[in-house]
């Protein structure tokens, strides 16, 4: 028997967005339709050239409403950032009744964002459609991982997920625009991650106290940053001695007057730092307390080069792009994580 074929839309072509689009090239059971790209040089290339792969003859192209109005089961929609109106995009391609998997978001269902969220699910009852906000953090790491290993508990006290990057083994383009090499005082009383940041996360946090039986009460937030201790020179410049060479953001759900999800980012420029809160490779890490308490990592395989990379931006893509058939073959509506269930993408398996 033939198996069914998803016809599918990639909108943008950033590191999120190309490993998605080489994904859907490759993958048997998908049909690529479209590609909408922002860089004037891709305009008119082939899908394959973008990614490296053979022609497939799906030219990628900049016109946004020959996008809209193309016949298409889903789009991944993966712009760089989340601009004024990305939400109502979204709902545009809701609307013409495509399915939409975004790892940009919004991430729904989200107390903090009811408008959005009332605008969305409008648009999926337009298009009879379905939206699903996905990516790795806000996502796999901070929700589907935890929650699996959950199971193997017999008490929970407190769930602690922990991205730990550092930004000189794994160069990320927005190091400056985060605050490094800033006046470490300066930063400290004017965060790049605004304090209202978890309330994107939300959804996951929110996710894993459900699942429990629990609701969350409140959320509150640290930030802290450590200095260099010389300079530091990264792919994307260079950070001076006594300036920010590391981040760490902590935000906590309490319920019940206990923490009961936790969230850790630690971004740092190497190890020459004071203070130098972790040390190790980069990773996300789930620590469960309760009985029995334990711990995984989530990385990247060991390399040639004996490293292991930090794949935090390919995976997003990944998680987006294989949850497609899922979300086509769901109901209507905001579907999340729990919603979908345990996700079962084909074509995975091929030489």
């Amino acid at each position: 028997m033939s198996e069914k074929k998803y016809r599918v839309i990639q909108w943008a072509t950033g590191v999120v967005g190309k490993a998605a689009l080489k994904h859907f090239i490759q993958n048997p059971v998908i049909d690529l339709v479209g590609v909408l790209v922002f860089n004037p040089d891709k305009v008119g290339q082939d899908a394959g050239d973008i990614v490296g792969l053979p022609k497939t003859g799906v030219l990628c192209t900049d016109d946004q409403e020959a996008i809209i109005a193309m016949e298409a089961d889903a789009v991944l929609f993966a712009p760089l950032n989340m601009a004024d109106d990305t939400v109502d995009m979204v709902c545009r391609l809701l609307a013409s009744g495509k399915n939409v998997i975004s790892p940009a978001g919004p991430f729904l269902p989200n107390k903090w964002f009811p408008e959005i969220q009332a605008k969305v699910e409008a648009a999926c009852r337009e298009g009879n459609s379905s939206f699903h906000g996905c990516g790795v953090h806000p996502g796999f790491s901070g929700d589907i991982l935890p929650i699996t290993l959950i199971r193997l508990c017999d008490r929970i006290d407190t769930v602690e997920v922990t991205e730990i990057i550092d930004k000189v083994r794994s160069p990320m383009i927005y190091t400056e625009v985060m605050g490094f090499g800033q006046d470490p005082e300066h930063l400290l009383a004017n965060p790049r991650r605004s304090p209202t940041t978890y309330q994107y996360f939300y959804s996951s946090m929110a996710m894993i106290a459900e699942v429990l039986g629990k609701e969350i009460e409140e959320v509150t937030v640290k930030f802290e940053v450590s200095r260099a201790l010389k300079d530091i020179t990264h792919e994307f410049g260079e950070v001076k001695a006594g300036t920010v060479g590391g981040q760490h953001y902590e935000w906590t759900a309490w319920c019940e007057g206990k923490p009961l999800v936790v969230y850790h980012f630690y971004w740092q420029l190497g190890t020459d730092l004071e203070p130098l809160w972790e040390v190790g490779e980069d990773c996300y890490r789930v620590r469960i307390l309760g009985d029995p308490a334990l711990e995984v990592k989530l990385m990247g395989a060991e390399a040639e080069d004996g490293r292991r990379p930090f794949l935090g931006l390919p995976w997003t893509g990944l998680v987006g792009a294989t949850a497609v058939q899922a979300v086509v073959d769901a109901r209507p509506g905001v579907v999340s994580h729990l919603d979908l269930g345990i996700v079962k993408p084909k074509g995975m398996v091929r030489r």
